[in-house]
């Protein structure tokens, strides 16, 4: 988070990260590309391998503020997030890299009322069924490998993971969702007085 100040009234920014694909588990060689919303910030991520970093400290090509993963491997497992110049720290992702089963979820919270599509991916060749669990408890089996779970509520938040029989499955993800805005609807311009005419 940083600070602007002006004339005694001070604004706070803090930088979101995108990450594209958008999703928070990648099997391993693929492709990530994570940006910072804001200019000026840099990328950055702590592994089990090393305590911090920067993109382009051993990992990552930097481009302004925006870096990317040409060939993601199991090492590159760890939490993402954006830091400005000054030190300031953005909202974190976790990031997970499998061998061979992934699931393909939301990486932000959802809105309620919103459908949400889950995927189940392998990199190993298969025609078999994916099937999916909530909170270790089968939710059900999709021939087509995506399930989509259709105007969720809270009670949808949880831990999601899939799996295809005899070839593994995947690590867990965390689904959260998040309420509808209460923010009221605007109101109606008022109706202008009519004219009066004389005559």
């Amino acid at each position: 988070m940083s600070y602007f100040c002006c004339h005694s009234l001070c604004l706070t920014f803090s930088a979101g990260l995108t990450v594209s694909p958008s999703r928070s588990q990648f099997l391993q060689g693929d492709s990530v590309s994570l940006s910072c919303e804001e200019d000026g910030w840099t990328v950055w991520r702590k592994t089990s391998r090393r305590q911090r970093s920067s993109c382009g400290d051993g990992w990552g090509k930097p481009a302004g503020s925006s870096c990317s993963i040409i060939y993601i491997m199991s090492w590159d497992s760890g939490v993402y997030w954006c830091e400005s110049r000054e030190g300031a720290a953005g909202s974190s992702i976790n990031i997970t890299v499998a061998d061979t089963v992934v699931l393909q979820s939301p990486v932000l919270p959802v809105m309620e009322g919103q459908d949400v599509t889950l995927g189940c991916r392998t990199s190993a060749p298969s025609t078999l069924s994916a099937e999916f669990f909530k909170d270790g408890v089968s939710i059900g089996t999709e021939s087509t490998g995506h399930m989509t779970l259709r105007h969720v509520s809270r009670s949808a938040e949880g831990l999601y993971r899939c799996s295809f029989r005899g070839v593994g499955e995947s690590p867990p993800s965390w689904i959260s969702v998040s309420g509808r805005s209460s923010r009221p609807p605007p109101r109606p311009s008022p109706r202008p007085p009519p004219t009066e005419h004389t005559v």
